[in-house]
């Protein structure tokens, strides 16, 4: 059946649609053209956007579709029909990234699966418990985890104006302010983007967010080596890494690979330490009791080979695991796992102290 439709209509739908950097409605925001086309149940119209990588653009189109199959018929022909285009703005000035940020830290491992991202989230948790200004970046941009960690999947981000800037507003919660891809696209979509635009859409959760002043920034990094870790030492002056592995000898050996990468002449970022995830399982009602399933003292032994500090020895216990998927880190609650993150916060802030008094400030690498 052919539905009456008309551009009033459209319009009136659309207006359900807000614009999170302005609040307001993408009707009255001045972002619909006046350009409706209605061919039987098919409609078309353009969307316009201040810049080509505004990063509502996706999330607006979807809503835009939404709503008209929503408050008008699930029968309109609606999908793939809206036009995207950007208005022509002076380009603004470059920033210095960051630049009321003291410390940024570059979480880091050789391989997936050694609990990286359950480290960066915990540590972060328990640097902001000891009163610190805490920032976490997700830069895995093809597996966010952040969101999940943080009980922030259905978050809605915002924009605000600064200086002039429009800038993204991070999330909070548990005293860490929180950026991630995954907050910016459909949670149960794959990210499919070549390493350009992987790249992109990381300097943007960069520059573009209003991080504020923060004592520690620290930045989840994809495991392994790849074009986002090279983007990240190019966009940022990066104070120092530390590296998690398991006492496991494939991920030692390549832990050894993740800190070559960051100890190299080209890059040259100084490594923080070491710590050895997974080190032991530890039963949350015998605490004295250690099973090492993984291995023995693995992560100890190749840090003296290295000669980098050791900086923490996590254990293996059920509750770090739940509460992260229940977006309740473990470092929030009063228990063994805990007291061994909040060791971690300390002993990170040591080796940063140790690092910004024996060493010259780093400089962002310029790679050709």
């Amino acid at each position: 059946m052919e539905l009456r439709l008309y551009p009033n209509l459209i319009l009136d739908a659309l207006r359900n649609v807000r614009y999170p950097a302005s609040g307001k409605n993408i009707v009255d925001d001045g972002m619909v053209e006046d350009d409706i086309r209605i061919d039987g149940n098919k409609v078309s119209f353009s969307l316009i956007f201040d810049r080509p990588t505004d990063p509502f653009i996706k999330s607006i189109v979807r809503a835009a579709e939404t709503a008209i199959n929503t408050y008008i018929s699930p029968d309109v022909d609606i999908k793939g029909n809206i036009n995207v285009k950007t208005r022509t703005v002076a380009p603004q000035p470059a920033e210095r990234p960051l630049k009321n940020v003291k410390n940024i830290i570059g979480i880091s491992s050789g391989k997936g699966g050694v609990g990286k991202s359950t480290v960066a989230s915990n540590l972060a948790v328990a640097l902001a418990r000891e009163g610190y200004k805490v920032g976490l970046l997700d830069a895995d941009i093809f597996g966010p985890s952040m969101p999940k960690m943080f009980g922030l999947e259905n978050e809605e981000l915002y924009m605000h104006r600064v200086d002039g800037r429009e800038l993204i507003i991070p999330a909070q919660k548990y005293g860490v302010k929180v950026l991630s891809i995954g907050l910016l696209v459909d949670k149960n979509a794959p990210v499919l983007w070549r390493g350009g635009m992987a790249s992109n859409a990381l300097k943007q959760l960069i520059t573009d967010a209003d991080w504020g002043e923060l004592d520690y920034f620290l930045i989840d990094m994809p495991p392994g080596t790849s074009d986002i870790h090279l983007t990240l030492v190019q966009t940022l002056a990066i104070t120092g890494a530390v590296i998690v592995t398991t006492p496991q000898q494939v991920a030692l050996a390549d832990a050894r690979k993740g800190i070559a990468m960051f100890t190299g002449d080209k890059v040259n970022v100084p490594i923080l330490g070491l710590v050895e995830n997974m080190a032991w399982f530890t039963p949350e009602k015998h605490p004295d009791e250690r099973y090492y399933i993984f291995g023995h003292e693995g992560g100890v032994r190749l840090a003296n080979e290295l000669n980098v500090k050791l900086l923490a020895q996590i254990p293996i216990v059920g509750s770090i695991c739940e509460q992260g998927d229940e977006g309740e880190p473990i470092a929030m609650g009063d228990t063994v796992a805990s007291h061994a993150f909040l060791h971690l916060a300390h002993e990170v802030v040591e080796a940063i102290d140790e690092r910004n008094n024996t060493l010259p400030p780093t400089t962002k690498v310029e790679l050709k």
